[in-house]
């Protein structure tokens, strides 16, 4: 915490001299021979207290920290909706929909300073996208299915690995560690995603059959209403739960991403 500095050595003048008086008398004590200034310190300013605070009560000045990360949209009630995917622990993700919305999740994650990495056997599909993302620089790498390096995430370097492997992605060389997160994309359930569902810390669903929401209601644990939403959600909007919350949430392209990407829609 900075101090208030106190400055010793000010200037200061020795008052003047009575009317009838005159300087250096032997009988009146000498007067102080005035003090030069200190060059860029100028007069001593005023006195205060010093701002001291005892080591047992630092933690009170700690800042809290959350609610940072990737805008994924907005809630029901119009609230930001932020997805903390830039985390010192390893972090899962599985998204149940479309091509668009791992796209959008992931360029934005670009502009949060983090590298992405796409692992997709539709490369394709990406290739105007990491071109737009880039920059002149590699935030966003494409590689085939099975051949993503090593990418040495660190706080300072954050790294999204986007998992575009179709309905039975093989497991992954590259997996969720401090500071990279691994979100896989299902364009449908199939039978591993049960497993990947719920092995994950975070699900994402949108529009699935009745039959698909009846199983990702069972995974999930969702109460019937949840269950009977999933068959009806507009294009855009992904329910993202865990086993304790859930949350609706429309993710609206910006001018940039619409004309990258196109508008909202969940089929590919």
């Amino acid at each position: 915490m900075a101090m208030p500095t106190s400055v010793p050595g000010g200037a200061s003048h020795a008052p003047a001299p009575a009317p009838g008086q005159l300087p250096g008398r032997p009988d009146e004590p000498p007067a102080p021979a005035p003090r030069r200034p200190r060059r860029g310190f100028g007069l001593i300013g005023p006195r205060r207290q010093r701002h001291e605070l005892p080591p047992e009560q630092y933690d009170a000045m700690a800042l809290p920290i959350g609610d940072d990360g990737v805008m994924i949209g907005v809630g029901a009630r119009d609230q930001p909706a932020v997805l903390g995917l830039h985390r010192p622990s390893p972090f899962n993700v599985v998204l149940v929909g479309g091509l668009w919305t791992a796209q959008v999740i992931g360029l934005r994650a670009v502009a949060t300073g983090a590298r992405v990495t796409v692992e997709t056997g539709r490369q394709q599909m990406w290739a105007s996208l990491a071109q737009a993302a880039n920059g002149g620089h590699q935030s966003m790498t494409l590689h085939d299915v099975g051949r993503v390096p090593p990418q040495g995430p660190s706080i300072g370097s954050p790294v999204l690995v986007i998992r575009d492997a179709g309905m039975r992605p093989p497991r992954g060389r590259v997996t969720s560690a401090p500071w990279q997160s691994v979100l896989t994309l299902l364009p449908y359930l199939s039978p591993v995603a049960p497993r990947l569902m719920e092995n994950a810390d975070l699900v994402g669903v949108q529009r699935v059959s009745p039959e698909e929401a009846t199983q990702v209601g069972r995974i999930m644990g969702l109460p019937p209403a949840e269950v009977e939403s999933l068959s009806t959600l507009p294009d855009g909007v992904t329910l993202w739960c865990d086993r304790q919350s859930r949350l609706y949430v429309a993710t609206q392209p910006t001018d940039i991403e619409s004309g990258l990407l196109g508008g909202a829609r969940r089929m590919d």
